[in-house]
């Protein structure tokens, strides 16, 4: 892959994780039984930055689950003989919450997908809504993000990069080329 170029810098992702926070206590009248899921991988710490930031702005604490899709996936036999399955860390009750998925990029929507699927076999949430930080077009099917940090019309040989410093040791955003 080449880099294209920088879509936003580590302050620009800490600005609009704020702006989403906001969103989701103004959508939600507060945040009385929400709670924050992230999609691993990069949704994770995203979804513990929008808790922080929750607590920071409101004072109320945001309850947030780790999910892993693996099994979800309709490709899983096409990504590897051996797949990695991480575990799904959901110490909470779902059950009539509001869940809020978080994920990095939305681009077919075949993961929030099977995102939802993993969330319903947790229980009966009143709600999920999904909080992406990008939205980069393309979707396969008819689902689309309540929250978006940014929208950025991509082509198909275009990858979006979404790094968080707890998993890349930076914060950012680029557009690469294959």
């Amino acid at each position: 892959m080449k880099f294209k170029t920088q879509l936003m810098t580590a302050e620009d992702v800490q600005r609009t994780l704020i702006r989403l926070s906001h969103q989701i206590i103004e959508k939600n009248k507060g945040v009385k039984d929400v709670c924050l899921v992230g999609i691993k991988t990069r949704g994770v710490p995203l979804a513990h930055c929008l808790a922080e930031n929750i607590k920071n702005i409101d004072g109320a604490e945001v309850p947030v689950g780790e999910l892993d899709i693996t099994l979800y996936r309709d490709d899983l036999s096409k990504i590897n003989v051996d797949p990695v399955i991480n575990q799904t860390n959901v110490s909470f009750p779902v059950e009539g919450k509001t869940v809020v998925l978080v994920d990095d990029v939305i681009f077919t929507g075949r993961t929030a997908r099977c995102a939802l699927d993993a969330v319903m076999d947790l229980g009966r949430a009143a709600k999920i809504q999904l909080c992406v930080l990008v939205d980069r077009g393309h979707s396969e099917l008819p689902i689309k993000a309540n929250f978006v940090g940014k929208n950025i019309p991509t082509s198909l040989n275009e990858v979006v990069m979404v790094n968080v410093e707890e998993i890349d040791g930076v914060t950012g955003v680029v557009i690469n080329e294959l």
